[in-house]
């Protein structure tokens, strides 16, 4: 069995607002892979804000 990682992230408000249908196009892309963890991550300064998905994920044999 394969682990992996994928990071979904974007910065801009618009890119920010369909993270999460970018993340469940990966996910239907990708019907072998089984979620076993998330992270979700905010950080920001006084100009930007940035939003990262992390997923963490076993793939199945074909």
């Amino acid at each position: 069995m394969v682990m992996g990682a994928k990071v979904f992230t974007a910065t801009k408000a618009k890119d920010r607002e369909e993270l999460g249908e970018v993340l469940t196009r990966w996910i239907r892309d990708n019907p072998r892979a089984k979620i076993i963890d998330k992270i979700v991550t905010q950080s920001s300064d006084s100009e930007f804000h940035c939003l990262s998905i992390t997923i963490f994920y076993e793939l199945s044999p074909q």
